[in-house]
């Protein structure tokens, strides 16, 4: 079984948090664990929290970022690991008073069998976060923590300043981390493609689309705010050039997101297969099931290049008889952190 990617929710208090976890929550044939530190009323909707694992994992007593080294986040993470709950994506919803980066701290640092970080998620709320959270010279600390920036509430912004917003986000969030991903939308409605895969097969990019998947009668009114996603695939024979691969995994081509897949390395006289998952700038590559089968790689993003990133994916796959011994410890220095 793949690790589970582990998805830190955070924002400002209001800012839309719950109400992006809800939608997610809603997509089809996905299990996910939650888990939610007791600081304040999270009004996450119970009924579909019940729907996916047996109960939510809660952590009790304030900020999750100030949870002991013994216990809390990694006692959740454990019991939502167990491969008997068969889940696609755990998300941690922090309180609004948490910090981002302890929090990317603490998932990124822990050694839960099972699990992978799967990016930082950071709410923020496009009427009062320069009023509230955004208001020194400097960009807030936040920015840096951050793997995805979901500008909410764009539908409480006038239309013809929309556009402007969204571009004073991104200046600043890019001054403090150019690799950060910011897309704006309403009411918490971004595609779960961004963020995790749906565990029922039959949902694939280019068939029903998750956008016409997930509206129900009472998201109509809001059908035209849904964020998609774009994927790029690409698949090749024969051993991958481990250099180019992991050049590929490191530097993703514009407006990728996510990056995952299987490739085949031959190290001296041996064959391996890999699977690879990059979210943001997090790369984790771990051993590949027997039942895997190299070489694919799929590039999910916004408004992607089809061509040109199907041209550097396609580089990254293309044959090669061997790999060289820096390019193989590139690669094992990525194994041993993602344990």
């Amino acid at each position: 079984m793949s690790a589970i990617p582990v998805i830190a929710l955070t924002g400002h208090l209001g800012a839309g948090k719950t109400t992006l976890l809800n939608h997610l929550l809603r997509t089809p044939d996905t299990r996910i664990g939650v888990v939610v530190n007791d600081f304040g009323e999270l009004n996450i909707d119970a009924g579909l929290v019940a729907g996916q694992i047996d109960e939510p994992a809660s952590i009790a007593g304030g900020c999750i970022c100030c949870l002991p080294d013994d216990g809390g986040l990694e006692d959740a993470l454990v019991k939502l690991a167990d491969p008997a709950r068969r889940l696609d994506a755990i998300i941690v919803e922090a309180s609004g008073l948490a910090d981002p980066v302890a929090i990317a701290r603490l998932i990124g640092f822990s050694r839960v069998s099972g699990v992978r970080p799967g990016g930082l998620v950071d709410v923020i709320d496009a009427v009062n976060h320069f009023d509230t959270v955004d208001r020194t010279e400097l960009p807030p600390a936040r920015y840096g923590a951050a793997s995805l920036i979901v500008v909410n509430k764009l539908d409480q912004i006038p239309v013809d300043q929309r556009a402007a917003v969204l571009e004073r986000v991104k200046d600043r969030v890019s001054a403090r981390n150019p690799r950060v991903h910011v897309v704006g939308t309403t009411v918490g409605r971004i595609d779960p493609a961004l963020l995790f895969d749906s565990s029922d097969a039959a949902v694939q990019f280019g068939q029903l689309s998750f956008r016409e998947l997930l509206l129900d009668a009472s998201d109509l009114d809001h059908a035209h705010d849904h964020v998609a996603a774009d994927a790029v695939t690409v698949s090749s024979s024969g051993c991958v050039d481990v250099d180019a691969l992991i050049d590929l995994l490191e530097r993703p081509p514009s407006g990728v997101f996510r990056l995952k897949g299987v490739v085949a390395v031959r190290q001296r006289t041996r064959v391996r297969n890999y699977v690879v998952n990059v979210v943001g700038s997090a790369v984790h590559i771990g051993s590949a099931p027997a039942s895997a089968v190299p070489n694919c790689l799929v590039a999910i993003g916004m408004d992607l290049k089809t061509e040109s990133v199907r041209a550097e994916l396609g580089a990254a796959l293309r044959p090669a008889t061997g790999s060289s011994e820096a390019g193989l410890r590139r690669l094992q220095r990525y194994r041993r952190s993602s344990f």
